[in-house]
């Protein structure tokens, strides 16, 4: 005899339909396990309640995306864009081209915007700028959360002199080179591949993108992708006693990436998915179609999202790991922290919105983060003030003065060269797209955020890891 009958969960308010059978199967498991009527009933009604967090449980997946799918509104969501933007504080406007504040402007007239702020990095992105934030009621925006999930920081500092830099660069040089894999697809030989136990985790079976997107995980682990991303030696001044440190002059190891092909994969998906949901959104904003929370798309989006997140920190904490003990050196702390995400946050009025940084830096108050600079400018860790206005963020690094095209065809090689030379700066791979003289100046894009961060560090980069222009190395 079933412990949970149809006619007990009616009884319960369950509706007619399939979700009895999921859920009277779901409850035979349970019972199985042990479980009591009372407790069954109880776990069941919390699966109704918040499906999303259930959709890579293995017992309750099937009826949490049931329960998704009944939860949707039967209407469409409005589509009408608001007659003028709302209004939002910019950071550094004397430095931000007026394409970047169009974007941002399009992206305060969406129905579902509650809240936006600009950073002083800001410039053009698809839909939202990067370095814009957006907070939205119950919605998530893929392309507002960006192509590359939770790109991310992590530097690590180490309890030995950076005259390292120079006594051992022969060894701090051969780390990079033998123990990071960067480029387009790129990824480590079978027999060199590490292990990780994001890649165990029950999510990577909530959705068929995420079954197909686990070999990709396994291949690419612990690598970094082309553009602005890198590995880095170089010192650092921690300018007060801080993680267990003095202050004082450290070597250190700073990092840049994402979630690869993995974060693409979900991104691009699910933006087109959005897209296909809104037809009639208007083209100016088409890349911010959104997807709601209450709908099962949005809740796979989440979840998608959330494990791309962890993904990333997992590949920094390898490309740590490996780079680290090649060098022979222990880390005696770190800093890390996410851009290109999206956070439930409550704003000052206690109401709860989904906060989008697409390259932003959380700067919630006492918060450590890192805002990096180019391949031969400076870095910094700092610690945000919690400023409400800008949705408790500040700017993701220096952001681009040039566009990749016009760096390339406007910065010689040798110009970019001794630019680096002058500050002592190896570069291992590297584009001309990513030359220091295609960013903004780091001091002004800090000084411009003196509201927003208080600067706790200075990272000043020795030897550069990144792509070739060619490809893989």
């Amino acid at each position: 005899m079933d412990i949970i009958t149809g006619k007990i969960l009616k009884l319960n308010n369950w509706p007619d339909g399939k979700t009895i059978g999921l859920a009277k199967r779901a409850a035979g498991a349970l019972a199985g396990q042990g479980l009591e009527r009372d407790d069954i009933l109880a776990q069941l009604n919390a699966v109704r309640q918040n499906p999303g967090e259930f959709l890579a449980d293995v017992l309750m997946a099937d009826l949490a995306s049931e329960c998704l799918r009944l939860s949707q509104l039967a209407e469409n969501p409005p589509v009408k864009l608001r007659p003028a933007p709302l209004t939002y504080p910019i950071w550094g406007l004397e430095a931000i081209n007026d394409e970047s504040l169009a974007q941002m402007n399009n992206a305060m007239r969406l129905p579902v915007s509650v809240a936006g702020a600009l950073m002083p990095d800001a410039h053009v992105g698809y839909g939202l700028p990067i370095g814009g934030v957006l907070a939205t009621d119950n919605a998530v925006i893929p392309y507002a959360v960006g192509v590359d999930i939770a790109c991310r920081m992590r530097i690590s500092i180490f309890e030995v002199s950076p005259d390292l830099l120079d006594q051992k660069k022969n060894l701090l040089e051969t780390a990079l080179l033998k123990q990071t894999v960067f480029g387009l697809g790129a990824e480590w030989p079978v027999q060199q591949r590490p292990e990780h136990e994001v890649l165990d985790e029950p999510a990577w079976e909530a959705t068929r993108l995420l079954k197909n997107l686990q070999n990709n995980a396994a291949r690419q682990l612990g690598t970094s992708g082309c553009g602005n991303h890198f590995v880095e030696w170089g010192t650092f001044d921690l300018l007060e006693s801080l993680l267990g440190l003095p202050a004082g002059h450290y070597l250190a190891l700073l990092s840049h990436s994402g979630s690869r092909s993995v974060g693409y994969k979900i991104a691009d998906y699910y933006s087109k998915l959005a897209m296909q949901k809104l037809p009639d959104l208007d083209k100016s904003v088409r890349h911010l179609a959104w997807l709601s929370l209450d709908s099962e798309e949005g809740q796979e989006y989440w979840l998608a999202m959330q494990l791309a997140g962890r993904f990333a920190a997992a590949n920094h904490a390898i490309i740590h790991r490996r780079v680290c003990e090649a060098a022979g050196l222990k880390a005696a702390a770190v800093v890390e922290n996410h851009h290109n995400f999206a956070w439930k946050q409550n704003l000052a009025d206690g109401r709860e919105v989904v906060v989008h940084r697409k390259g932003a830096t959380p700067a919630g108050k006492g918060m450590l983060g890192v805002i990096p600079g180019s391949m031969g400018d400076a870095g910094y860790v700092v610690r945000g003030r919690g400023n409400q206005a800008s949705l408790d963020s500040a700017s993701h690094g220096a952001g681009r003065l040039m566009s990749r095209k016009a760096a390339i065809n406007l910065i010689s090689k040798s110009t970019r060269d001794a630019y680096l030379k002058q500050r002592n700066i190896t570069l291992l791979g590297g584009g001309l797209d990513e030359s220091p003289q295609a960013y903004k100046p780091i001091t002004q894009v800090i000084a411009a955020q003196q509201e927003l961060v208080e600067i706790v560090g200075r990272f000043m980069p020795r030897i550069v890891r990144m792509a070739n222009e060619d490809g893989p190395i």
